[in-house]
């Protein structure tokens, strides 16, 4: 069974070959209408050109005194070699070869030729035919007739004859050229075609991944929690004596999972970039005061140094933020035993600076730390990545260092609201 994203891969591929499919259709049927057009155009040309010459040589041709054609006024006017001109006449009564170019460009055969001109006597009009020369170059025939001196019966016919080789290879050449253009335009819709599947899938591939991390982010960060959770109340089952102790844990357990539950659809919300920011004009130092009130300290202490500053952020989510980096240091930046000293510096600029002197962020972590499941003391990981989702969401930064006091510093910055 094909996984989502095969589906979705295998669709794009599928979109792909549609454009090209629909593309290659197009440019074939363009393709196909412009050689016929230019077919066609051709013999137009070739018949005007035939017909042309029929009909300045007609009028030239006179009757001597036996009623055969005669010619010699038509060769002061015209050029009978190319295209060829050939007179035939039946006054004598057999059709008669009246006169023959003495360097014909087309050498066409005389059975032909004989042939078209008793066609058109026959039809008394005119007639084409396609054929081949003595060489075997292809031929356009014409033949049209002339009356006698009755001036209503047609006793002879003009025929005329042209070489089409040269037409022909001409529309072959363009037929090639036209098809190569159309392959090459094929190749490049694929390719343009499989670009734009790319980006079209990419949003469901995009969306396909946050929930797989959803998921993934869950079934980590709920799995031990969740076992404790067993744990505890079947021991509370077993034990009446451990009854209380062990519903204890399990309320702190449950808070911690809500916490971890929240911070996962924080996290999920962020990265599916679901509705637009709240965005409002808030001081920073107010906001800054107000986690710190809220947040349970124990026996740590937690110092606030803050000038006023407006930014313009989405209340919760940058409260989540700052919640999230005051949690983060009462819970790791003090050493086993003794007591947190958290500082929290909130400057003119909408800088806050979250200073503890516990045993600081390792060297190594230090590029990675923001990154979900990346944390230096085996935590979820998620407080951290979803304070710096928030911080490069609201277009500001969130870096760790060293503190003066010893241990890490975090440092979020926010552009300043500007009025």
């Amino acid at each position: 069974m094909l996984t989502a994203a095969a589906r979705i891969r295998r669709l794009r591929w599928r979109l792909t070959a549609l454009f090209t499919l629909t593309s290659a259709l197009g440019l074939i049927a363009l393709a196909a209408f412009a050689i016929h057009s230019d077919s066609v155009a051709r013999h137009r040309q070739l018949d005007a050109s035939l017909e042309l010459q029929a009909s300045q040589a007609i009028p030239q041709l006179s009757q001597d005194d036996k009623g055969l054609a005669t010619v010699g006024q038509m060769l002061d006017v015209i050029d009978a070699n190319c295209p060829t001109l050939t007179v035939f006449d039946t006054a004598a009564g057999d059709l008669t070869t009246i006169y023959t170019p003495p360097k014909p460009c087309a050498k066409a055969r005389t059975a032909d030729l004989r042939d078209l001109a008793a066609a058109t006597l026959r039809q008394q009009s005119y007639a084409w035919r396609d054929t081949r020369a003595k060489d075997g170059h292809p031929l356009r025939l014409l033949a049209v007739g002339f009356t006698g001196p009755d001036g209503h019966t047609y006793t002879g016919a003009v025929v005329t004859a042209t070489d089409t080789s040269q037409d022909q290879a001409a529309h072959r050449e363009l037929a090639l050229l036209l098809a190569s253009g159309c392959a090459v335009l094929v190749l490049v819709s694929a390719v343009v075609g499989h670009l734009l599947s790319g980006r079209a899938t990419r949003p469901a591939l995009t969306a396909l991944h946050q929930q797989e991390t959803f998921l993934a982010d869950a079934a980590h960060d709920l799995r031990t929690p969740t076992a404790s959770l067993r744990t505890l109340a079947e021991t509370a089952l077993r034990d009446d004596s451990s009854r209380t102790a062990a519903l204890e844990r399990t309320v702190r357990l449950a808070g911690r999972m809500g916490d971890l539950i929240d911070g996962l659809l924080t996290r999920a919300r962020l990265m599916a970039g679901v509705g637009a920011l709240a965005r409002e004009p808030l001081r920073l130092d107010q906001l800054v005061e107000s986690v710190a009130d809220e947040t349970p300290t124990e026996a740590h202490h937690v110092t606030l140094q803050a000038e006023p500053v407006i930014v313009n952020a989405d209340p919760d989510l940058l409260r989540r933020a700052i919640a999230n980096l005051l949690g983060n240091a009462l819970a790791h930046g003090h050493s086993p035993g003794r007591p947190a000293e958290v500082e929290l510096t909130v400057a003119a600029d909408g800088t806050l600076t979250v200073d503890d002197a516990g045993p600081g962020i390792p060297a190594e972590l230090t590029d990675s730390l923001f990154e979900r499941f990346q944390s230096a003391s085996g935590s979820s990981g998620l407080g951290l990545s979803i304070a710096s989702w928030v911080a490069h969401t609201h277009g500001g930064t969130l870096a760790v260092g060293t503190s003066p006091r010893g241990g890490a510093r975090f440092t979020l910055r926010l552009p300043a609201h500007h009025r």
